[in-house]
């Protein structure tokens, strides 16, 4: 089992900027590519970025392609995800979740997930 407990989520004026942190527990942390994903209301859930077991590679979804960046410190169990440059089109839950080997733009491929944490931009 992998335990992801996500934080950092929050009201932001748009153009501004927030770090989203997922902490891990339990197995092996560095087992698991790592994705992020988000859900805003009546919508599907969409991937958002992810990144490698080792962080040597990373991607991420148009819409936030140079405005989101992720990240992973395996000795601190914990992956990040800095959105800079908001949009109030960014405005949802965002949930980290952990995949054995690979990553994946599907959320139905992986194994572990987080709660979630909101984010709001407002215009």
């Amino acid at each position: 089992q992998v335990q992801l407990v996500e934080s950092g989520g929050g009201l932001v004026q748009a153009g501004g900027s927030l770090r989203l942190s997922c902490a891990a527990s339990g197995r092996t942390f560095n087992n698991y590519a790592m994705g992020w994903f988000r859900q805003a209301p009546g919508k599907e859930r969409e991937f958002v970025a992810a990144i490698t077991w080792s962080g040597g590679n990373t991607d991420y979804a148009d819409s936030v392609k140079g405005r989101f960046t992720i990240s992973r410190f395996n000795t601190r169990n914990t992956v990040y995800l800095q959105m800079n440059s908001l949009k109030p089109e960014d405005t949802a839950v965002y949930s980290c979740a952990a995949r054995l080997r690979g990553y994946s733009y599907t959320w139905r491929a992986y194994n572990y997930w987080g709660q979630g944490t909101q984010v709001t931009v407002s215009s």
